[in-house]
């Protein structure tokens, strides 16, 4: 529900009846005007990506972190190896999930024409071309790249100071990974409107500076945003993506946590 209030209320020129003060009142008027289950919408083809994408994310978080650290700071913790190692990661994680975030948000749109996840992806295919799922792609990599370099630092500097013996405690890691979900997502906000304008090609807010055809490069979608919101426009929505990040990265953390630890613990018993 929060990636959906996220991407309407960063709309920057939405229909008069898709205007929120607040997340909650986005919320309301939504489950009201357009059912329960909206706010769901989109989750599909989002569950299709993430599962592929995080394996890939924290496999290569791992190998990189060990290998960098060791190099960077013999036998210790290199924030600047856990910040290098979670951008590269992004790079495997983006590649997976652009394309499902383009049909996600379009999707969310209001008045959305799209009836489902296969119906958006055929349409935006036929109209578009391919390359439509990866117009937000650079503007992704440059949102991501330093949101999880930001996320990953604050998550393992958190961790330093809560749980320094680095034992598995579900306590710390859901603690530590909600504080850097919500950090790196304030921080990167600016990134993410320029991203949803991309990804949805905002017709109203393009019409109204007579901009025809498709909007494509972070340059332009900045210069579009700052013409249509001024500085205030790059912050539209701050509120829904921190409380969105924030449950999305305790729950992600926690749950590589206990896995981590599971088959570790699994492997020594085996050897013992």
């Amino acid at each position: 529900p929060c990636a959906l209030l996220q991407t309407r209320m960063q709309s920057l020129q939405p229909d008069p009846k898709a205007q929120y003060r607040s997340v909650y009142e986005a919320l309301k008027r939504i489950v009201l005007t357009e059912g329960l289950w909206r706010p769901l919408r989109g989750i599909n083809v989002t569950m299709l990506g993430a599962g592929p994408a995080h394996a890939m994310y924290f496999a290569c978080y791992e190998k990189m972190k060990k290998s960098l650290s060791d190099s960077l700071q013999q036998g210790g913790n290199s924030h600047l190896a856990n910040g290098i190692a979670g951008s590269v990661a992004t790079l495997l994680h983006d590649a997976v999930m652009n394309p499902a975030e383009v049909v996600k948000q379009r999707m969310q749109m209001f008045n959305s024409p799209y009836k489902s996840v296969l119906s958006c992806v055929r349409t935006v295919r036929r109209t578009e071309g391919f390359g439509a799922f990866y117009r937000s792609y650079t503007t992704q990599l440059t949102m991501n790249v330093p949101f999880q370099a930001i996320h990953f630092i604050t998550y393992e500097f958190v961790q330093e100071h809560i749980n320094p013996r680095r034992e598995y405690n579900p306590r710390s890691h859901i603690v530590a990974g909600a504080v850097a979900g919500a950090v790196a997502a304030a921080a990167t906000t600016p990134l993410d409107v320029c991203k949803t304008l991309l990804n949805t090609q905002e017709n109203t807010a393009l019409s109204s500076l007579n901009i025809s055809g498709h909007l494509s490069g972070m340059v332009n979608a900045f210069r579009t945003v700052y013409r249509l919101g001024g500085l205030p426009g790059f912050f539209r929505g701050v509120q829904a993506r921190v409380i969105y990040q924030m449950p999305s990265t305790a729950i992600a953390w926690s749950v590589y946590e206990f896995f981590k630890y599971f088959l570790t613990k699994h492997k020594l018993e085996k050897r013992t």
